[in-house]
């Protein structure tokens, strides 16, 4: 199924430059890139694999695909910034998170303060 969609998602790539370029590309073509694709992202995972591995880690990182796309300044260029927003966006949603949890105890604690002072009141009378 993986195989399927990457010649279906190759294919539909090729239709985009064809448009684009005004040129025509055959099945055989189409085929041709959708195998090489598969079997350079399946180097691509084995590598991570190994760099993860090599790190004494069986997690993959973002360090792993940058030291894999180092070769291609533009994809390593690419990579950085889409970590660099992901991550600065990952902090923006722990302060949000944060700042939830501050108020959401503010409340419960003024919710037990009131309920003291109920008590406290309804054990005077």
């Amino acid at each position: 199924r993986l195989k399927a969609a990457v010649h279906y998602t190759v294919g539909c790539l090729c239709g985009d430059v064809a448009e684009d370029k005004n040129v025509h590309f055959s099945k055989q073509t189409i085929a041709a890139i959708s195998e090489i694709t598969f079997r350079q992202c399946d180097i691509f995972a084995k590598d991570l694999e190994m760099f993860a591995r090599h790190a004494k880690r069986s997690t993959v990182t973002i360090e792993d695909v940058k030291l894999l796309a180092r070769r291609s300044s533009s994809l390593l260029k690419y990579i950085t910034e889409k970590s660099e927003e992901l991550a600065a966006s990952n902090m923006e949603q722990k302060e949000k998170k944060k700042k939830k949890s501050i108020a959401a105890k503010g409340r419960r604690a003024e919710e037990q303060d009131v309920a003291v002072s109920e008590s406290e009141d309804s054990n005077m009378a």
